[in-house]
């Protein structure tokens, strides 16, 4: 009997465009690399997509889970989702022999080998396995007196139970005693600035000698520039201490929320965001970047967060903006608007003011950008921009590349790039997306997706 080919449902964007469809390594990354555990985002709620990324870790070759996990880590700087793949990993035999070096490498701070097992544990409480075990004796011995003091928190697993779990070895007799006081609560207390607000006394007094004498992370530095004003703390002590710090576990988004707050820092901050960029080859000739401004974008990275998916989108334009040779800035919604080539925040303003934030015809504004100004709705075919034509500045543009920062949830198809290199990057972790194939597909919004954009093309990849 003759068999015969039924063609596959076509699946669709939350918008309503067809959808690409991916392999399963591909679907775990971009499920991956935007994600911040158990948030919910626009689209989709953060226990779907949790459940979407456990479905497929067994559909996916053990060495490339692994080094998902490992680059969300490292350069994507996301500390949960990591743990929860690690801990997939472990269920099952095929991916068990890359556990150990899984957890080795994604547990960065020793409040992370109490965060596994709560993950290990999301389910009821059974047996670590032996890979398990290895992976946390070998990251816990990474860590000194000062992180092991400062991360022990109260709860229901400590760090000590943790020791007991994983039956770590000491590197040496140094290691043996610091743990021996570890277990028996005698480490020395850490002069962190959460433990110096909480002894009492003036703040302003404990915030200035924390700042002189460089007590602060980079994080803890941006979270608390509120706090120093409201204490009163000498402006020019954090200008100088904005100026020594030290970045490069500091997603770019972070400096705008830290900008909201203090304003008046704008130029100390923007001055840290873009320092590290100072090395950083140019990417030769002629980009394009097209930033999507659609209302899904301003929804907030987390629960928690003041922060929206537009930030880390302004915050990936704004490093691009410093090493492109020659570029034209777009925002997309309702119409195309081109944005004027300003630096650092003023280029955040640009971009979130161009144009009320609505909808995604994220086609027509590729199509757009490679046709002239006087390109209309009746040329295209769509009718979202409305019958006059698109709105924009220049002549015919033919870029080298075209880089699109966007949650992909477009209402309309994508065109394949028509000249130059294509770039869809995507700062969410919705289930389908579009710029697949012809398309560099690129998932996360860390500074890792510009060293990404130039390594592909050091390396003459298309």
């Amino acid at each position: 009997m003759a068999r015969i080919n039924v063609p596959r449902t076509p699946i669709h964007t939350h918008e309503g465009a067809v959808a690409k469809r991916i392999n399963p390594e591909m679907q775990l990354r971009r499920s991956v690399m935007s994600c911040l555990l158990w948030e919910k985002e626009f689209y989709e709620g953060g226990e779907d997509i949790a459940s979407r990324i456990i479905s497929l870790i067994p559909q996916v070759k053990p060495d490339k889970v692994a080094e998902i996990a490992i680059e969300a880590r490292e350069q994507m700087k996301l500390r949960h989702v990591p743990l929860l793949i690690a801990r997939e990993m472990a269920k099952y035999a095929s991916h068990k022999g890359f556990v150990k070096g899984t957890l080795a490498r994604v547990i960065q701070r020793p409040d992370e080998l109490s965060e596994f097992l709560a993950i290990y544990w999301k389910e009821g409480k059974c047996p670590l396995s032996a890979q398990v075990k290895k992976g946390l004796a070998s990251a816990f011995t990474k860590f000194g007196e000062y992180s092991l003091a400062k991360w022990d928190k109260a709860g229901s697993i400590k760090l000590r139970d943790v020791l007991f779990l994983c039956h770590a070895k000491p590197k040496d007799q140094e290691q043996d005693a610091l743990w021996k006081r570890l277990i028996n609560n005698e480490l020395k207390t850490p002069d962190t600035w959460e433990v110096a607000l909480s002894s009492g006394g003036d703040k302003k007094t404990h915030w200035e000698r924390l700042l002189k004498e460089n007590r602060l992370g980079a994080l803890a530095l941006l979270r608390n520039l509120r706090n120093f004003q409201q204490a009163g703390v000498d402006e020019s002590l954090v200008e100088a201490t904005l100026s020594k710090i030290k970045v490069e576990r500091v997603l770019p988004f972070r400096f705008i929320s830290a900008a909201r707050y203090a304003p008046q820092l704008e130029p100390n901050l923007e001055e840290a965001m873009l320092k590290c960029l100072s090395s950083q080859n140019k990417l030769h000739g002629h980009t394009v970047l097209l930033v999507d401004v659609s209302g899904s974008m301003e929804d907030k990275l987390s629960s928690k967060s003041d922060l929206s998916r537009m930030d880390a989108a302004c915050g990936v334009a704004m490093l691009l903006r410093e090493i492109c040779e020659k570029i034209n800035i777009f925002s997309f919604s309702m119409k195309l608007v081109q944005i004027p080539p300003r630096r650092g925040f003023a280029l955040r303003d640009a971009i979130v003011d161009s144009q009320l934030h609505s909808g995604t015809p994220l086609g027509e504004a590729v199509r757009c950008i490679y046709e002239d100004r006087n390109y209309s709705r009746e040329k295209a075919g769509f009718g979202f921009y409305g019958s006059r034509p698109v709105q924009y500045q220049g002549q015919e543009l033919r870029p080298d590349r075209l880089i699109v920062i966007t949650d992909e949830q477009s209402r309309n198809p994508v065109p394949n790039p028509v000249v130059g290199k294509g770039y869809m990057v995507n700062i969410a972790s919705n289930e389908n997306g579009v710029g697949y194939y012809a398309w560099t597909h690129i998932d996360g919004f860390s500074e890792a997706v510009v060293n990404y954009i130039q390594e592909i093309e050091k390396a003459g990849l298309r």
